[in-house]
This record gives C-alpha cells, sequence and structure tokens, in this order.
C-alpha cells in the first residue's frame, strides 16, 4: 500500500438524482453480504467486468451517498458499506477495488474500498494493519 494520503472534502449530502441509486446499492449490498465470502466474491467479480476503473473522487461520493442515505452503513456495518459503495460506482460505470482483510492484534474483520491501492474514507493508519484476505479489481 502507498503512503500517499488523499484528503477530498465530501459533501454533507449527496445530489438528489444519486439518492435511489444509492438507496438501491444499500439494499443489494444488505442482500449479498449474507452470501458465504466465496459466493459473494464471484457476484462481485461479475459485477466487476466491463467497468473502467474508478477514480478517488468518484469512490468518494459513492461512499458519501451510501453513509447519507443508510444510518447501518454509516455506522459500523463496513460490509454492507463497502459492498453499496462499489455497487454505486458501478451504476456510473466504474469499479474500485473491493477489499476484505483482517488483524490479529486485537482480532478484527474490515472491508474497504481503494483506489490505486489508497483506501477511500477510512483511516490509512488503521488499515495497514490489516491482511488483505480478498480483493476484487477490475479485469483488464
Amino acid at each position: 500500500m502507498s503512503g500517499k494520503v488523499v484528503t477530498i472534502e465530501p459533501s454533507v449530502a449527496p445530489p438528489w438524482r444519486l439518492r435511489p441509486l444509492a438507496l438501491a446499492a444499500v439494499g443489494l449490498a444488505r442482500l449479498l453480504e449474507r452470501l458465504p465470502p466465496r459466493r459473494l466474491r464471484r457476484v462481485l467479480e461479475l459485477a466487476s467486468r466491463g467497468a473502467r476503473p474508478a477514480d478517488t473522487t468518484t469512490a468518494w461520493r459513492a461512499r458519501n451517498a451510501v453513509v447519507a442515505v443508510s444510518i447501518r452503513c454509516a455506522g459500523p456495518r463496513c460490509l454492507q458499506r463497502s459492498i453499496a459503495t462499489v455497487l454505486l460506482c458501478r451504476a456510473g460505470g466504474s469499479w474500485p477495488d473491493w477489499c476484505t482483510g483482517v488483524r490479529t492484534q486485537p482480532f478484527q474483520a474490515h472491508a474497504w474500498v481503494a483506489v490505486d491501492g489508497v483506501p477511500v474514507g477510512e483511516n490509512i493508519n488503521d488499515i495497514r494493519y490489516f491482511h488483505r484476505t480478498m480483493t476484487v479489481k477490475v479485469r483488464s
């Protein structure tokens, strides 16, 4: 993971046109998070086909929209939040890296999105302690 820090000030509320898509992505993510890991990965790999790599601004806007329309995603529901974020990006034709990982001291699992190896909307100092267990990137 690179050491660069990206700071983008997310807007307080997403544009009205983005909210229905964000709600749909959150609902679909809630269903997908219940899948076994292998099946979830396969579904996300299929969803990522044909997409272009997301840029940081697009990923930030998607994450911000997801957090704005869902209290669950604004809280500790990192799996649902990360799935909804990549699905919302995909609705716009792009795909950030979807990542999951674990840390051992103390044990914790986490899911996040990244662009060019840099986590979006996450504390980079915390994420660096996670060992990636699964990543879904855009296929070229």
